[in-house]
């Protein structure tokens, strides 16, 4: 789905919002909110859809946060619906990640900076209304603008003209409310304008943010929140909040994702282990959050229909470098020794049983090498070295403090197990039962405000899901200076240059320039690379065709029902 686990949020400037996909990398993020907009109640549908009830796939699943529109849907739960009933200018291959057409025609450049996109005839939305060039400008505009306070808007920063519709001063009121680097040319033709280079931008272009709207969007507003109309494989027939949300094929599709069931039945679970109790009694078909606590098993219980693949997600240690203990050259020493106190080997094998794999870089395995990959970039560095990280800590003057104090939320995922753990990593090391500790946060909400307001004073869990398989995407939101992901407050212009450098660059250079930017992140290390997490599923015997993309969502598409 695009873009953060079950909850980390990012991106690229001052002012966005809390990491979007720590989900997978960390947790579910507590859906309260439902999908129904002015008056809906979250409550709606006719009942009357295609597909029998014999061939709908059951999927687990959980209310969304927000109403489910583009530009306000940045979880994995709203995020799976959304890339059922829309798709965009881009989509990415369920194997590979690799970004290719879907309803763009073409997408040109001759400087990397302007672009002129042309649209596939014949596509239509839900409800027969065409998609033109017009439903996506207009869906754009209406996401960036401050006003409409939607959380995705600065997907839209590059475009030229965003600081008018959405001014970075908190409070600050919008002088336009369209994008000036938007043009639309005719039915099937816009042109747009970026404030910078940027080769990579068309890849960008999969993710739920650039979906296209229909008219219905922003004449009847509440009542296509009520039932949303989009112009993917999926239309949504009815939801009850709390209980569950029925998809059924939609008729007007005309892409190639066309469905090989007749439906989804997304079924609302609060608690993942009675999710995973069900699969094995077959009351539902795929579960695609294995609890930790059954990862031991999952394979014993399920055979052949367990799933563990590799997803773009990482599990990192952030450092507030905006505190003196932590800054400077005994700063980076201080963090070299604690990574290389990490026992991450022994870590990953007896808590998440081959579910995570001990990481060498700040990326993905899904890029592979030829999208920037490289896990031995971190070299010693993000090995468990017990000797050499002692001295280091020892020849930096020792742990501010004398201590260190790792700090997480613990309402949701095994955080609580894996960071004791590196706990006594570090403590055994050191020689000492206190040299680190851990500061459990009882909520999400509440400890991404002190992370967002640069309140932490020792080590803090951080971590990322992917929006789109880029280097880009796992480098630039997170440590560029001052980018709005950028929550160690690292800065340095040697790596700000050849990030902007790497985006003005195309293929194969611009990813080997975004490499030279990492290794110079990796010198500092504001933050210490753990483990890429991998996806994991179980499906019942009903179903088969279940595979993650490299979001780690199940591509429903492809299910056939037995």
């Amino acid at each position: 789905m695009r873009g953060p686990a079950p909850a980390v949020i990012r991106t690229g400037r001052p002012g966005a919002r809390y990491p979007r996909r720590l989900a997978v990398v960390g947790v579910v993020v507590a859906l309260a909110a439902g999908c129904g907009g002015g008056g809906g109640g979250g409550n709606y549908g006719s009942g009357d859809g295609g597909g029998g009830a014999g061939d709908v796939v059951r999927a687990s699943w959980t209310d969304p946060q927000n109403p489910l529109e583009p530009g306000n849907t940045n979880e994995v739960q709203g995020g799976k619906v959304m890339d059922m009933i829309f798709e965009g200018l881009m989509e990415y291959d369920a194997e590979t990640g690799e970004a290719k057409e879907a309803v763009a025609e073409s997408i040109d450049t001759d400087d990397q900076r302007n672009f002129t996109v042309k649209l596939k005839k014949g596509r239509t939305f839900s409800d027969g209304t065409k998609v033109t060039a017009k439903s996506f400008v207009d869906a754009w505009n209406y996401a960036a603008l401050v006003s409409n306070k939607q959380v995705n808007a600065y997907f839209f920063q590059y475009i030229e003209g965003y600081e008018d519709v959405h001014p970075s001063d908190e409070g600050g009121k919008p002088s336009a409310r369209t994008m000036s680097g938007l043009r639309v040319k005719d039915d099937h033709t816009f042109t747009v304008r970026l404030t910078q280079k940027f080769s990579q931008w068309p890849e960008t272009l999969g993710y739920r943010a650039f979906a296209p709207l229909p008219r219905a969007f922003f004449t009847d507003h509440d009542g296509w929140l009520d039932k949303p109309v989009g112009n993917g494989p999926y239309r949504v027939d009815r939801y009850t909040k709390g209980q569950s949300m029925k998809l059924v094929r939609n008729k007007e599709y005309r892409g190639d994702e066309k469905p090989k069931n007749g439906g989804v039945e997304l079924k609302v679970y609060t608690d993942n282990n009675t999710a995973y109790t069900d699969l094995q009694a077959s009351n539902v078909d795929v579960v695609d959050d294995v609890p930790a606590s059954q990862l031991k098993n999952a394979k014993k219980d399920l055979g052949d229909r367990y799933v563990n693949q590799p997803a773009g997600i990482i599990q990192t240690i952030g450092f507030p470098l905006y505190d003196e203990g932590w800054s400077g050259q005994k700063g980076v020493d201080l963090r070299r020794g604690l990574s290389m106190a990490i026992n991450r080997e022994e870590i990953t094998k007896k808590i998440y049983h081959g579910t995570r794999v001990p990481a060498g870089d700040y990326t993905s395995p899904v890029l592979g090498e030829r999208g920037g990959f490289d896990k031995e970039m971190c070299g010693e560095t993000c090995t468990y070295q017990p000797g050499k990280a002692k001295r280091l800590i020892e020849d930096a003057g020792g742990l501010p403090g004398g201590k260190v104090t790792l700090t997480s939320n613990v309402d949701t995922g095994s955080h609580r197990q894996w960071m004791d753990a590196v706990c006594n990593s570090i403590n055994d090391v050191l020689g000492k039962n206190n040299a680190c500790a851990v500061n459990p946060i009882s909520t999400f909400g509440e400890f991404r405000k002190d992370v967002f307001g640069k309140k932490m004073k020792g080590p803090f869990r951080s971590g990322w899901q992917m929006d789109y398989p880029l280097i880009q995407n796992f480098l630039q939101p997170i440590y560029y200076s001052d980018a709005s992901s950028n929550d160690t407050g690292f800065s340095d212009k040697r790596a700000d240059g050849l990030m902007d450098k790497a985006n003005a660059e195309s293929g194969k250079k611009a990813i080997s320039t975004f490499q030279d930017a990492q290794r110079q992140i990796l010198k500092q290390l504001p933050a210490i690379p753990l483990w890429y997490q991998n996806g994991t599923a179980g499906f019942s015997e009903r179903v088969s065709g279940v595979r993650l993309d490299p979001f780690s969502v199940p591509d429903f598409t492809q299910i056939e029902v037995h």
